[in-house]
């Protein structure tokens, strides 16, 4: 009889065993699409009504759409640092906005999210916008040559790249470490001082031109458009910006089909909807906010098309998909696209006060869309999370544990991202021209002594002499500082953040 008891028992708890690990799904391949200035009133399932982007709504039908999803920073290079070092940009010296011939700002062999998950067993690849530096420190990139340390010695497999911006020479595309269509008889020269190779420039030469800088932009002249920068040689190499968008989404695809057998992490890494907005002509004129609403349209069809190819590789169901953006919007960012001029109504911040490069919402509250099917339930979260969180919390949905040196900034925020908790963080670090900090609704500004508007850009900035202390949970668009009247509030604002910086971490 006992051991009939015994054996009942033990058939229960294998019974629930199995149980368990049915409902509990293998860790997921992982397809982070990172957008470039998008907006959080730039796609219409934050609210858009003069560009309609169906493939992002479709994840966000799909999955769980963020009202309080954030990048890390106000600006590019800081926030894919953060991002992918689980630190905030700000502790580190250098990690500014990078020219095109900076050295790699993260330490080869440093704990990043593509190596966490690469020690899990995934296969990593990231494909886009770099923008973090390729080269050793105290030297440049031999874009003739083998071009590393990059991508590769920091945690992928793969990659293929857009070095900087597309605003920023060298305008060649790099696989691995070679620059793709490199000729020694036409060795690549790039300079970020004096002009090199007697190649036209914007400034020199104007009638060159088939877009014309609105401020700044105007050096050297590839594909008709003067960049950032100085650039020879390196002919047969350099892009098509109109076809950039079809060219790295191509490479993201065959490279999903080629590991489709095996778990993967992709890091897709849009140009769109960052300044030259040159659209392909297939999207010209799709929107009637001229090329800022054509490139969204197409930064649209780019989600599409990966989301088309997991469909295509029966790859959903075990995929985890997230989008998001570098950082808030801007509308004139250098060139005369019309993007002022067609604006219209559209907001591309939506509710939110400011904009790329500034201290206000807009600059870091963005499009955030997290889809797992059969494991993330859909609907809509107001959980505080940020990309920073990003290795902290797939090293906890890998099993893995950090230490203390490694992603000091990085929560687990997985429960959030996954829909099982209403709540994400308690507090965070907003980072542009000032530090900003959040704590439950309330939002402080550092004093700020630089300009209260950018004069290129017409962004907000948040600066200002004095803190600023706003209520979001009653004043969502920062209309009015209350630090005058909530002086105790700003106070301890202010210290908590004093802390936070002279500290090395805030991950417990």
């Amino acid at each position: 009889m006992k051991l009939t008891n015994m054996t009942a028992a033990a058939l229960l708890a294998f019974s629930a065993l199995a149980a368990t690990a049915a409902e509990t799904p293998a860790p997921p391949n992982i397809v982070l699409i990172y957008a470039d200035d998008l907006g959080y009133g730039d796609v219409s399932c934050y609210g858009a009504k003069l560009v309609q982007t169906p493939n992002v709504d479709r994840l966000a039908k799909e999955g769980l759409r963020f009202t309080d999803g954030h990048s890390p920073s106000a600006t590019c290079t800081p926030s894919r640092y953060a991002m992918l070092t689980g630190e905030y940009a700000w502790r580190k010296k250098g990690t500014g906005v990078l020219p095109g011939n900076a050295a790699l700002i993260i330490e080869p062999g440093r704990v990043t999210l593509a190596s966490l998950l690469k020690k899990a067993g995934y296969q990593t690849a990231v494909v886009g916008k770099w923008h973090l530096g390729l080269g050793p420190q105290g030297s440049t990139a031999d874009w003739n040559g083998v071009v590393k340390p990059g991508p590769l010695e920091i945690g992928f497999d793969y990659c293929f790249l857009i070095p900087a911006t597309g605003d920023r020479v060298p305008c060649v595309y790099v696989e691995n470490h070679r620059v793709v269509g490199a000729d020694p008889r036409d060795p690549i020269q790039v300079s970020f001082g004096k002009p090199i190779g007697g190649e036209p420039t914007g400034k020199a030469n104007p009638e060159l031109l088939k877009m014309h800088p609105s401020h700044g932009h105007d050096q050297t002249i590839v594909n008709g458009i003067s960049r950032i920068g100085y650039m020879s040689g390196g002919k047969a190499a350099r892009w098509v910006d109109e076809d950039m968008a079809d060219v790295i989404t191509r490479k993201a695809i065959a490279w999903l089909e080629k590991e489709k057998d095996r778990r993967f992490f992709l890091y897709f890494s849009t140009h769109d909807i960052h300044v030259p907005r040159v659209p392909h002509p297939r999207f010209v004129g799709k929107t009637k906010m001229g090329p800022r609403g054509d490139v969204i349209a197409q930064f649209d069809w780019c989600v599409g098309e990966i989301l088309n190819a997991l469909d295509r590789l029966k790859l959903t169901e075990k995929t985890l998909v997230i989008l998001s953006s570098d950082n808030g919007p801007v509308v004139d960012d250098g060139y005369k696209d019309e993007a002022v001029e067609k604006l219209w109504d559209h907001k591309p911040a939506g509710p939110f006060r400011g904009g790329k490069y500034s201290a206000f919402e807009g600059g870091t509250r963005v499009p955030f869309i997290v889809r797992w099917p059969g494991r993330v339930k859909p609907g809509v979260s107001d959980a505080l999370v940020c990309q920073v969180d990003f290795p902290a919390s797939f090293a906890a949905l890998t099993a893995q544990k950090l230490s203390q040196e490694d992603a000091p900034d990085s929560f687990d925020v997985m429960p959030a991202l996954l829909g099982d908790r209403k709540e994400g963080r308690s507090t965070l670090v907003g980072h542009a021209g000032v530090l900003s900090l959040r704590q439950g609704p309330w939002k402080y500004i550092l004093p700020g002594k630089g300009p209260k508007r950018s004069e290129s850009t017409n962004v907000e900035l948040g600066n200002d002499p004095a803190g600023q202390l706003f209520n979001l949970a009653e004043d969502l668009g920062e209309t009015k500082s209350v630090s005058a009247d909530q002086a105790d509030q700003a106070r301890a604002m202010q210290e908590a953040l004093e802390k936070i910086r002279q500290e090395n971490r805030t991950r417990p």
